[in-house]
């Protein structure tokens, strides 16, 4: 799952231990019983989350993401970082001319987290490396995203997922225009401006 710009691109690292909503959840909305289905649900759940985050171009549950930089900014002293909310930077690298790897110091910048999406801002009195980068992305920034725990995540979000994953589970057979296509009633469910 990566992203492209002309400047930019992101890709998951590591991707969530845990869904907005537990096996259990999704079975009761789907008044399910026993076992039988358990996986079949489970994939159902995993697959709305993903068809969730790529409709919001949000990270919903704790998950790893590296952006990859062409250059630093010309004139901000800041970042965005994609797929918010935005927990933390675990690091910002960068690779010069020579092919070697640096580390920016995480003295020279913070994490902001309030902002939304995410970004990391230099820190007072500091600046961007000027030394000449390699090229092909020579900046990558790794971060860590999503919300904290499932009850974190917006009622509105997780109600949504629960819609899709009954629309998955009663229409098997569907065939579906994209693999992130979400239902009509998800749609009407999530804020529109939520949706990219």
């Amino acid at each position: 799952m990566a992203a492209e710009s002309p400047r930019a691109a992101w890709q998951l690292v590591t991707p969530p231990v845990a869904e907005p909503v537990t096996l259990s959840e999704a079975k009761l909305h789907l008044r399910v019983d026993g076992s039988a289905e358990d996986a079949l649900i489970a994939l159902y759940v995993q697959a709305a989350r993903q068809a969730l985050e790529e409709a919001l171009w949000r990270s919903l549950m704790t998950q790893t993401w590296q952006l990859a930089l062409d250059e630093w900014p010309e004139t901000d002293n800041w970042i965005e970082l994609p797929r918010p909310p935005l927990q933390s930077v675990s690091g910002v690298t960068y690779r010069d001319n020579s092919a070697v790897t640096h580390t920016l110091p995480s003295s020279n910048y913070h994490a902001d987290t309030y902002a939304e999406p995410g970004r990391i801002v230099l820190a007072y009195g500091r600046g961007w490396p000027t030394t000449a980068l390699d090229a092909n992305r020579p900046i990558r920034i790794t971060y860590v995203a999503g919300y904290a725990s499932a009850a974190n995540v917006p009622a509105l979000v997780r109600a949504a997922l629960l819609l899709q994953v009954a629309d998955y589970y009663a229409n098997r057979e569907a065939v579906v225009p994209s693999a992130t296509a979400l239902s009509d009633t998800v749609r009407r469910t999530i804020p529109l401006a939520w949706v990219r």
